[in-house]
């Protein structure tokens, strides 16, 4: 049956195909939701600004909405918003999980405190699978930020490609980062009316991690 969502946006590959599907499935999208660091600097997962998500957001053709929030009120931040959803009669929030149990667990939570249906649309699939149908519906990803204590800072910068993919696992890494060795920015594919006028600049040292600057042309 269709419903109407709002897509917890984290700006990278695995929120875009999740809403990809989410709409071939039928579903109506309403609003991206985002949570940002307190001072709305930047995304609170993957460290991007918020003029990258609103370019996003446009030529998806929706709204962003933001919650701002250090790790202590995240989830009261987090549900407030839901709530707010769920009086705007969004039916469904829809998640790029894939099979971390204590997220799913956590968004499930959260949601029931607001009354809202949860839909997780890449759960349980395999992750190399899911790689695969990115690069074929023609997503353009690139790797924005990279924990180097599981994997050398050189990849910042590239897009995904089957031999990236072949790369990573060459070296023990999952190619999908699902427990956060690395994020990624959409910048293109078939949920834009265009791509996203994407430039990359300076690498920002942020204890383990390394952060590529992302900016709009």
């Amino acid at each position: 049956m269709q419903k109407t969502f709002v897509m917890s946006w984290s700006g990278g590959k695995d929120s875009a195909l999740a809403y990809y599907r989410a709409v071939l499935e039928g579903n109506v999208p309403v609003a991206l939701f985002t949570m940002f660091e307190e001072d709305g600097s930047k995304s609170r997962s993957h460290g991007l600004p918020i003029e990258i998500l609103e370019a996003q957001a446009e030529r998806m053709g929706l709204p962003l909405e933001i919650g701002k929030a250090g790790w202590s009120g995240y989830e009261k931040e987090f549900i407030r918003h839901l709530k707010k959803f769920k009086g705007n009669d969004i039916e469904m929030g829809v998640y790029g999980d894939i099979d971390l149990e204590d997220h799913r667990a956590w968004v499930q939570k959260v949601s029931k405190e607001a009354d809202m249906e949860v839909s997780h649309p890449l759960w349980g699939e395999p992750r190399r699978k899911l790689l695969e149908e990115l690069l074929a519906e023609g997503f353009k990803a690139v790797i924005t930020v990279v924990d180097t204590t599981r994997m050398p800072a050189e990849f910042l910068g590239r897009e995904f490609t089957l031999e990236l993919i072949e790369e990573l696992e060459a070296i023990g890494v999952d190619a999908c980062g699902e427990e956060g060795e690395f994020h990624t920015v959409i910048i293109d594919g078939p949920i834009f009316v265009e791509a996203v006028p994407a430039v990359f600049g300076d690498i920002i040292e942020a204890g383990q991690y390394r952060i590529l600057e992302v900016k709009l042309q």
